[in-house]
């Protein structure tokens, strides 16, 4: 991670400064409604400074993928053979961020594991993502995301590898009917779980979030399985079923089961200005050996060491800011996202409510989480000023009373070009309910992130 960071920094100054020039004769754009695939396809191939999208249905991982949910259905590129495409995303930050607690002092060896480590303006190791997506056929793709480098983890390693087929491998009529509303996607994947992974920072690519940091529930991970969309006219219902493990495996198999997901939602550009979507979605499983619906993000939070004791690493505390219910044997999710873009202003909503337990545990507990976020692009997309407002509650473990976290964002960014993102946030978070044993205690944490990302 230590050399990758030496390498990226100043490839990063180097084509920041570079682009500020280039970037005055380019014609920025932005992101798409699915309604209109073949205009969306056209705008694909409109961006000067980004590159030219030869695989079928692709979403982009430049500013080309900004609002463009889950990879377009007939988005209009030609089959023409086999075809490969090679694009990366990396990002650097510059972190100004306190924090505090009034939590009780808890001596362990000598060591008080609830005062809080001193931290101070400085730089976050680079983290990057390389991304390998081959045409293998007509409408079926192959999708790889490896992490270069990220916080959790020093070496190189695969996120996730997925078929992706949108079109019949045979040519029969009935089938090619039936392909022409239907995708499925098979292997280790992103789960489609919710919209906010969507918007979210993911490692080394954060260009199609406006914030710096995900939410502070964050519903990401991937597993093993399958899942089919059909899509018509706007409206989209998905099934899925996977292995229900972050990490598959054949042992122990009386104590792990299925997962199942599903979505349905509607999504249409209603006129020129005005775009709509609302998605439901669910994921249960009934108990497995491991639940990572909330924690599943191994890249780590973009919030380095806040709340964290002396005795933290980059690596043990990577979700630093975040908050998981700790529901590792049973549980069943469900979230609600309103989407609303009106020319440059764009609003985006998450309602969700986790039920589940620990396998300790005899009885259920719930979680609520809520945030609403603002963003308003302008001077044709190229700027940015967003703000959010995020809210977790629910109980831990053997308790009945809730504790949880409140956190503002306030951000703005400059994309000057169609993948170079320059951004920066002010967060304010604070915990709430928790007793005076736990390092949460009063705690709260508050300043300044900088990012600068290219991706492609």
């Amino acid at each position: 991670m230590r050399t990758t960071t030496r390498v990226l920094l100043p490839a990063l100054v180097a084509a920041l400064s570079a682009a500020q020039v280039a970037a005055q004769n380019d014609t920025p754009g932005g992101g798409t409604a699915p309604a209109d695939s073949t205009a969306q396809a056209d705008n694909a191939r409109s961006f000067g400074t980004a590159q030219q999208i030869t695989i079928q249905n692709y979403r982009p991982t430049d500013r080309r993928g900004l609002n463009v949910f889950e990879a377009p259905k007939n988005d209009g590129v030609a089959y023409d053979g086999f075809k490969l495409m090679l694009g990366a995303a990396f990002t650097q930050q510059f972190q100004t961020i306190g924090h505090s607690n009034t939590a009780a002092p808890k001596v362990v060896n000598g060591v008080d594991q609830n005062a809080l480590v001193d931290i101070g303006p400085g730089f976050n190791n680079a983290v990057a993502n390389l991304y390998i997506t081959a045409q293998l056929a007509r409408g079926i793709s192959v999708h790889m995301t490896s992490y270069l480098s990220s916080r959790h983890h020093s070496e190189t390693w695969v996120k996730d590898g997925y078929l992706q087929i949108d079109s019949s491998p045979i040519d029969v009529p009935l089938l090619n009917s039936v392909m022409k509303y239907t995708t499925i996607k098979f292997g280790e994947m992103e789960l489609n779980y919710g919209d906010s992974h969507f918007r979210r920072t993911d490692n080394g690519n954060s260009v199609y979030n406006p914030f710096v940091g995900n939410l502070i529930m964050d519903p990401f991970t991937t597993e093993a399985g399958a899942e089919v969309y059909v899509r018509s006219n706007g409206f989209l219902a998905m099934g899925g079923v996977t292995a229900g493990q972050l990490h598959p495996s054949v042992v122990d198999p009386e104590h792990r089961t299925p997962s199942f997901l599903g979505k349905l939602g509607y999504d249409r550009q209603l006129t020129p200005g005005l775009r709509v979507r609302l998605t439901g979605s669910v994921y249960t499983n009934p108990h497995s050996t491991e639940q990572n619906l909330f924690s599943g993000d191994r890249a780590g939070s973009r919030y380095y060491f806040v709340v964290e004791n002396a005795t933290a690493t980059e690596n043990s505390s990577l979700r630093s800011g975040m908050l998981n219910p700790g529901m590792g044997y049973k549980m069943t999710a469900m979230v609600l996202n309103p989407f609303v873009k009106y020319n440059g202003l764009e609003l985006f909503g998450e309602v969700e409510q986790v039920k589940g337990r620990a396998k300790t545990e005899t009885a259920d507990r719930t979680w609520n989480q809520y945030a609403v976020d603002g963003t308003y692009r302008f001077l044709n997309d190229a700027l940015m000023v967003s703000g959010r407002y995020n809210t977790v509650r629910g109980p831990l473990a053997g308790t009945t009373s809730n504790v949880g976290a409140d956190r503002w964002q306030l951000a703005g960014g400059w994309y000057i070009t169609d993948n170079i993102l320059l951004k920066g946030e002010y967060v304010t978070q604070k915990y709430v309910g928790y007793t005076a044993s736990n390092i949460f205690n009063g705690a709260r944490f508050h300043g300044f992130v900088f990012e600068g990302a290219v991706a492609f």
